[in-house]
């Protein structure tokens, strides 16, 4: 399940695979062709407040909580859902981005994510419904 990130700046080449725009805004400038998205999760972007703090990379560490926070809420698990089919459907999916910074953004802290190297929170979300399905499926009757 390869996952990179590219910057919607840059251009776009079949070996990216499925583009997935994870910004809640369009990236200034550049037209919907030129992009070539196939996706926008907006609700996997952060949210506005957060975007406008998040300014110094010396804030990484404390963004990347909060936005992971994020990413739990009830809003984001259809985005989240989403994003997870298209990884399991697919060869390659490029998490596509504008911001400026490339290391320090939520695309980067997204695929940090997805690659396992940190959890979601579990109070809600996609991963407390696989939790509460497989406590579920584990409590019935005959299995």
């Amino acid at each position: 399940m390869p996952v990179e990130i590219k910057r919607a700046y840059e251009k776009p080449l079949l070996s990216d695979g499925q583009r997935v725009l994870v910004d809640r805004l369009w990236p200034r400038g550049i037209s919907k062709e030129k992009a070539r998205i196939d996706h926008w999760l907006k609700n996997l972007a952060p949210s506005d407040a957060l975007r406008k703090w998040f300014h110094s990379s010396a804030n990484w560490m404390v963004f990347k909580k909060h936005y992971f926070k994020e990413l739990s809420t009830p809003e984001a698990a259809a985005d989240f859902q989403m994003l997870y089919n298209l990884i399991h459907d697919h060869e390659r999916i490029t998490l596509v981005y504008a911001s400026r910074d490339d290391e320090h953004n939520n695309a980067v802290a997204l695929k940090e994510l997805l690659d396992g190297i940190r959890k979601p929170p579990s109070s809600s979300g996609p991963a407390k419904a696989v939790a509460v399905s497989r406590r579920m499926a584990k409590r019935r009757p005959g299995r």
